[in-house]
């Protein structure tokens, strides 16, 4: 399953509806509502969880996987070092990352591409994609744009 960036995973595009999502990907596995009332789907196949923001009439704007499918630019990101990540990154001028680490795992989140990067003893985990909010702190969504 392809990454791109700003755009979504896979065939999922940020702005997406529920329905949409389910014409491509099926009813999911779950579906609940989080502490902010945004709907949540998960998909056990594909190792996903996504976010319907409630705020911004229930578009797609964040995706959280762990596929060991998952590529960006042609490589793998799942069970990989991070640091072979990172220099893969680096290739496509994707070099900022902010660290934080708490007990056994460490996040690389980089901001221009919403691209954050969850390891546990070095290795790539689990990763999240969201999309990109604008200068005017508004999601520029990308679903039904040409």
């Amino acid at each position: 399953m392809k990454i791109n960036l700003k755009n979504g995973i896979d065939k999922l595009i940020f702005g997406m509806k529920q329905k949409d999502v389910e014409a491509v990907y099926g009813k999911p596995d779950r579906n609940y509502k989080d502490e902010d009332e945004n709907v949540i789907f998960i998909y056990n196949k594909f190792k996903m969880r996504l976010t319907f923001y409630k705020e911004e009439d229930f578009k797609m704007g964040y995706i959280v996987a762990s596929s060991a499918d998952l590529e960006l630019f042609g490589n793998k990101m799942i069970g990989r070092s991070i640091k072979d990540v990172k220099k893969d990154l680096a290739q496509k001028s994707i070099t900022k990352f902010t660290q934080e680490e708490f007990d056994t795992f460490e996040n690389y989140f980089n901001e221009e591409n919403w691209l954050l990067f969850q390891t546990e003893f070095d290795e790539v985990v689990k990763l999240e994609v969201g999309a990109i909010i604008n200068d005017k702190d508004e999601f520029e969504w990308k679903f039904g744009k040409k």
